[in-house]
This record gives structure tokens, C-alpha cells and sequence, in this order.
């Protein structure tokens, strides 16, 4: 498997390579300190749990996903699909999400989508293989590519924490929307994962403007 980049002493070196040309982020550094190494597992079970976590709590999630897990007697493709709609929205899922569970049960049984080679790709290509499923955006495969594949240079310019904790650093007026997001992290390749898992943990530890 390709190499996870963002372990807790990359983060920290890309950062301290950051904040050498960059005194708000230096600043910001010695406000708060460094984030904290976050790392997810990869796989099909991943992408189920991201359909079955979609706009639910935490909470919410973990119980109805542990309620397709028994119910399915193990979170793959095969199981998933064996399961009557009637059973899955007994579990707690909608019928979108069904239709997306399905969808990318289908993909991985079919062999149009591998999650167990996602790895070999690259950041783009990974991307688009994600966003081609139902029920996936940009957002979610940035997630994968940051947190499970342990990708370097990924900048998710949408995420709203992220807009705002560049807001604070940068002291701007307003949030920035994505195309000034992308013009702001220019000068942070190759470092934007780091620059990104910062940012939330700026957000989650510093007051609102």
C-alpha cells in the first residue's frame, strides 16, 4: 500500500516548513500547538459508512450501522445486497440511501469499483472514482483521500470549518468561498493536507471574529 504522508511527525514538519515563510501561521502554531495525527481505515465498510452517515449524528450513525451489521452478519457487498429493503430501512436507512448502499455494492461486485485499490491512484484519478458513485461528492472523497489514504497535498476548499478557520488566520472580513480558497493555499503546496488538519483544529480552538 502507498505510503500514509500524514502521520503526526509529517504534519508537523509540513508545518514547521510552513510557518517559516508564513508568521500567521507561526502564530497560530504557538496559539494552539500542533493537531493531532487522525487516521481512518480503508475499504468498502468506509464507504458504506460514510452513505449511512450522511447528514446524522455521530450517535445516529453508530447505532444504525451496527444495526446493518447485525442485521447483514457483516458489512460487505454481498451481505448488504442479500438484505430486502424491507430489512435495511428496519436498520434505520432511508430510501436514498439504500438506493446509494446498493449502488455501490453493485460497483464493487462488478468490479467498476475497487476500494481495496484506490490506493494505486492517483489524487485525481481517486477523486473521480469516488464521485461516480451515487450519493458521494467532492467532500467525502477528499475525506478518504486525507484521513484513509494519507494523501499530502489535498485542500478541501468547501469544508466550512476550513473556509472559517482561514477567515481567523488570515483576519479577513468575510469567509472565503472555494476559488479564493484555492488562490489562499497556492502557497501551501505541497503542505495542504497538514494545512487542512490544522485548520480544523485552529477552528475547533480559537473564537469566532
Amino acid at each position: 500500500m502507498t505510503e500514509f504522508k500524514l502521520t503526526q511527525q509529517d504534519i508537523k514538519n509540513s508545518l514547521d516548513i510552513l510557518a517559516k515563510n508564513d508568521p500567521a501561521i507561526k502564530a497560530a502554531l504557538g496559539e494552539v500547538g500542533y493537531p493531532n495525527e487522525r487516521r481512518a481505515e480503508t475499504g468498502f465498510a468506509v464507504f458504506m459508512g460514510i452513505i449511512v452517515s450522511q447528514q446524522l449524528s455521530v450517535k445516529a450513525a453508530s447505532t444504525i450501522k451496527a444495526r446493518v451489521v447485525e442485521a447483514s452478519g457483516g458489512l460487505t457487498p454481498k451481505a448488504i445486497m442479500a438484505l430486502s429493503d424491507e430489512k435495511l430501512r428496519g436498520c434505520g436507512l432511508s430510501h436514498q440511501k439504500i438506493r446509494y448502499g446498493r449502488h455501490l455494492c453493485e460497483n464493487v461486485l462488478n468490479g467498476s469499483f475497487d476500494p481495496e485499490h484506490l490506493h494505486t491512484f492517483d489524487d485525481d484519478e481517486v477523486l473521480t472514482r469516488i464521485t461516480d458513485l451515487l450519493g458521494f461528492g467532492r467532500w467525502s472523497a477528499e475525506m478518504y483521500l486525507l484521513f484513509s489514504l494519507g494523501r499530502s497535498d489535498v485542500w478541501p476548499a468547501g469544508d466550512l470549518a476550513v473556509q472559517e478557520a482561514v477567515k481567523r488566520l488570515k483576519k479577513l472580513e468575510e469567509r472565503p468561498k472555494p476559488k479564493e480558497m484555492d488562490k489562499i493555499a497556492q502557497a501551501w503546496r505541497p503542505h495542504r493536507s497538514a494545512m487542512a488538519i490544522f485548520l480544523w483544529h485552529y477552528y475547533a480552538t480559537t473564537p469566532a471574529l
